[in-house]
């Protein structure tokens, strides 16, 4: 959210700066104001809630200035407090021992920075929320970012379950983490021509975890739906990547929203999908419920959220995919088997490069890993030494070797 907070800023400063030109030109944007940019989120579960302070940017593709030096807390309409601690680069968490948020209750974020001037967000209430009926994938199509191929895969979709009768508002996040496995890893180590020892534990099997960066919302209407279905959460292209080559697994949260906050993520979901044209739909409309009280003109961006969650796990394997036909993922590896006389010209003066030479020639610039040798099956006599790419000798490099502890293998 963050990165798409900035964007929405950095869109603002390039649409004012383009509004009164007609030929086109690279701005050199004068007058810039540093705003305070706000990312919290708080919940029902009781886990630390994270609030993130920074200040606005003039490029997209620069680093946020960090705020680590306010004093962060939150209030209920009770006048109860939980402030928030400091953990580094911005980031202030409750205690999950001393605070949880309540369904019906009411919150408001308090923030004082060092310079003296405060802030406050609107007061929220904490909605309920329907919890997630099902989440299921259905076999689709997709056409790339650049729009140039189309991709088949897979589209997963959730259906909630029955509403409270009123008008409902609902956000989505979903991380996803699959295992993978390597096949041609480093399964020895070169010591020389007459040492190569096999690796007692190679890296061949990771987990990898990615949280989306999507923004994904719905409604509830009454009279019209008593629940949302087929609500759409993700595509995955089995050919772009390797998620679905071994078991993937997604887990859905589903969080409650107000007519203000649905608003706010629907705004900010058409500022991320622009491409940052002027031309385009213009990011005035997204608005924060944070504001200064000692200048209540004070522009701040980003959003304190309050929401009830609902959270479902769904597993996929690769074998129940057998039968759709979709194309495989196919790594972008490349593997050499090569020897001294490989690289010798007949009638050359030079001498042959011994197994050593050739080894570090491979490996000392970091493109490639040696992961075997190979033997004449008659003579048993080293003949080549094969090397990879080496994003693809070593999983590790890519993913974690820890398999997650609510992991099931179900292959």
């Amino acid at each position: 959210m963050l990165k798409q907070l900035q964007k929405v800023f950095v869109l603002l400063l390039v649409t004012w700066a383009f509004s009164t030109c007609i030929d086109p030109y690279t701005p050199v944007l004068k007058g810039y104001e540093s705003l305070l940019v706000v990312e919290g989120l708080m919940t029902d579960e009781a886990i630390p809630y994270e609030v993130r302070l920074t200040r606005s940017i003039q490029e997209e593709e620069s680093v946020p200035e960090r705020v680590t030096d306010a004093t962060v807390y939150i209030s209920d309409e009770s006048g109860n407090k939980a402030y928030l601690g400091l953990t580094g680069s911005g980031s202030y968490v409750t205690n999950p021992a001393e605070f949880t948020g309540v369904t019906g209750k009411t919150y408001t974020l308090h923030i004082k920075t060092a310079d003296g001037r405060e802030y406050e967000s609107d007061p929220a209430e904490m909605l309920p929320v329907p919890g997630i009926d099902n989440i299921y994938y259905e076999q689709d199509k997709e056409y790339s970012g650049d729009r140039s191929e189309l991709l088949e895969g897979l589209r997963i979709y959730v259906d909630t379950e029955k509403g409270s009768g009123e008008n409902q508002y609902l956000r989505w996040e979903y991380e996803e983490t699959w295992k993978f496995k390597l096949t041609d890893f480093q399964r020895f180590d070169f010591i020389s021509d007459t040492l190569i020892l096999p690796i007692i534990e190679v890296k061949d099997i990771c987990w990898k975890t990615v949280k989306s960066s999507a923004i994904m919302e719905g409604s509830i209407v009454p009279g019209k739906d008593d629940d949302l279905k087929k609500a759409p959460v993700c595509f995955i292209a089995p050919s772009r990547s390797d998620r679905l080559t071994q078991q993937y697994s997604i887990l859905v949260k589903q969080y409650s929203l107000s007519r203000e906050a649905f608003e706010f993520w629907n705004n900010l979901k058409k500022v991320n999908e622009s491409g940052g044209s002027i031309f385009d739909e213009q990011p005035y409309l997204v608005i924060s419920n944070v504001t200064c009280l000692n200048d209540p003109g004070e522009r701040v961006l980003g959003y304190f959220q309050v929401s009830a969650v609902k959270q479902e796990r769904m597993y996929i394997t690769a074998h129940e995919l057998d039968g759709l036909n979709l194309p495989y993922f196919h790594p972008d590896c490349i593997r050499y088997e090569v020897n001294p006389l490989d690289f010798h010209v007949p009638g050359s003066m030079t001498p042959v490069m011994s197994w050593g030479e050739l080894y570090h020639m491979f490996v000392d610039e970091g493109e490639f890993a040696f992961v075997e040798p190979i033997y004449n099956a008659a003579t048993n006599v080293l003949e080549d030494l094969a090397f990879v790419s080496v994003l693809c000798s070593d999983c590790e490099l890519t993913g974690s070797l820890t398999k997650p502890d609510w992991w099931i293998d179900l292959n």
